[in-house]
């Protein structure tokens, strides 16, 4: 299937997918400050620039996009130059592997979640998971000083 919009319209559309403070980053964001977590977002200095850490207790978490790191439930490859798709997402998937393991073996505490766990009616429950899995690093890394 050719694609139907010119390379121009094709680059606009891609050029405004946003990487950092999208809509639903934003929102996880205030919910967890209103819970009274202190962090900061996409963290430019550590790799893969986590959506959400703490440095202090060496905390990161990322919010996976379905389709840009290959959910294997929703998500889906284009129609058009799929070779090159294939190995864009695959290489996504790898990429997360290798910042996943960079972590652990650095004594990190990390946690990455699908963009899908917050939907409408999973968010609640998905920001009490989260919540959840910070105290609990806080107190790990506290109890270790």
């Amino acid at each position: 299937m050719t694609d139907n919009l010119s390379s121009e319209e094709r680059r606009k559309n891609m050029s405004a997918i946003r990487s950092t403070h999208s809509k639903l980053e934003n929102r996880i964001s205030r919910a967890l400050w209103q819970r009274g977590f202190r962090f900061r977002r996409n963290v430019k200095n550590l790799l893969g620039k986590p959506d959400i850490a703490i440095k202090k207790y060496k905390i990161v978490i990322f919010v996976d996009s379905c389709y840009w790191h290959g959910c294997e439930i929703h998500g889906s490859l284009p129609k058009s130059n799929e070779d090159y798709w294939i190995t864009k997402l695959e290489r996504n998937k790898q990429r997360d592997l290798k910042v996943t393991h960079y972590y652990l073996s650095m004594g990190w505490s990390i946690l990455r979640l699908w963009e899908h766990q917050f939907k409408k009616d999973c968010f609640e429950q998905t920001m009490d998971q989260l919540c959840s899995f910070i105290s609990q690093s806080k107190d790990m890394k506290k109890d270790r000083t």
